[in-house]
């Protein structure tokens, strides 16, 4: 089978690291698998065997933003047409909302065979903060892009809020979580790193402002855990001062650690005492379940999103609500009696599993 994934570039994300282990799983089954790349930004390493090809738009004009979309779409269509020489895609899969949109906008793409594989909550990232016509054109354009097509959302919660919240009527519709590659990040996970050994917490995420640093700054500060905090990622030169400077307020900034993002986090999480997020929405939480492989407890604020679906049993004592007050103590409470992770949780996000639901979706379109 012929696959063809999209995305618009591979910064440091999760949902940049589930194409990837995605493609390389299907691969790995005998898929011959195209990865095609709208921005030339990539911060991970590229599986061996994939089709990777970058499709750069390099539009300078006044305005190239009025023009964007379609004009990208153009671009997307030439690479498609000079790829399907050799033979046509059997399905292709659309990740994140600017791609998808792109996407949406295609004229050579078989709509039955393309799916819009959403990773986020819209009605928070997108629609939160808007009002009036602001919010009615986003929701807008939400609409147009989804409106009767084949979506994979990465959680339950993630559908719901695209067809229930948002009242998007979809063509075909399929919940699948993310897939993970187990004894690789087992494997990664015993390198050395620099804190080998000593007493820290951890977050690994982008800094946006979705994720709430600041939130984790407060309750990491009223927690009173005597370990390092490491705060893992990549964001703005402005956003990492705002973060510095309410470190500094809050008489924490010499037990606060800011690391750019490592393609190989798994070190870190694995010699961390607990892992943290503190969002107020998230799609999933791929490093979530990336603690879970590496058997180290994880924290999350009970956000609308994945993280009730994965921290459940007795993990389900790291989920806490939403205020800077309660994630300090569960942060306090999971320091001071992590739970166990056991083998039959990490073993229900292998691979294989989840590839084979993703290529259950192509053939049931036969």
């Amino acid at each position: 089978m012929r696959i063809l994934m999209i995305i618009d570039g591979l910064p440091g994300g999760g949902a940049e690291k589930t194409v990837l282990t995605l493609s390389a799983g299907l691969m790995e089954m005998g898929h011959q698998v195209s990865l095609f790349s709208l921005r030339r930004v990539c911060d991970y390493a590229i599986p061996e065997g994939i089709d990777f090809q970058v499709i750069q738009d390099k539009c300078k004009k006044p305005w190239r933003k009025l023009t964007e979309i379609p004009r990208r779409a153009q671009l997307l269509d030439r690479a498609i047409q000079q790829a399907e020489r050799s033979g046509k895609f059997d399905i292709v899969f659309s990740h994140l909302h600017k791609t998808d949109r792109i996407v949406a906008h295609s004229r050579v793409l078989d709509r039955d065979k393309v799916w819009f594989c959403v990773h986020g909550m819209f009605s928070f990232a997108y629609l939160r903060h808007r009002r009036g016509l602001s919010r009615w054109f986003k929701h807008r354009k939400i609409r147009r892009t989804y409106e009767n097509r084949n979506v994979v959302a990465v959680s339950g919660a993630v559908l719901s809020d695209l067809a229930r919240t948002l009242n998007i009527p979809l063509r075909n519709q399929a919940v699948i979580h993310n897939p993970f590659d187990i004894p690789a990040i087992q494997r990664q996970a015993d390198e050395p790193f620099e804190l080998q050994h000593e007493n820290y917490l951890i977050h690994v995420g982008r800094f946006h402002e979705h994720k709430r640093h600041d939130r984790l700054l407060r309750a990491y500060a009223m927690s009173k855990i005597d370990a390092k905090l490491v705060m893992m990622g990549n964001g703005s030169d402005g956003r990492l001062r705002q973060l510095k400077q309410l470190a500094a307020s809050l008489g924490i900034e010499q037990n606060v650690i800011f690391r750019p993002f490592d393609a190989n986090p798994y070190p870190w999480i694995k010699g961390a005492r607990l892992l943290v997020l503190s969002s107020d929405c998230e799609g999933f939480g791929n490093v979530l379940v990336e603690a879970i492989i590496c058997r180290t407890p994880p924290v999350s604020t009970n956000c609308p999103g994945g993280p009730a679906e994965i921290l459940t049993g007795p993990l389900s004592r790291g989920l806490s609500d939403v205020n800077d007050e309660a994630l300090a103590k569960t942060l306090a409470d999971i320091y001071h009696n992590p739970p166990v992770v056991d083998s039959d949780t990490i073993a229900s996000y292998g691979i294989n599993a989840i590839c084979q639901q993703y290529v259950a979706l192509a053939d049931n379109q036969k």
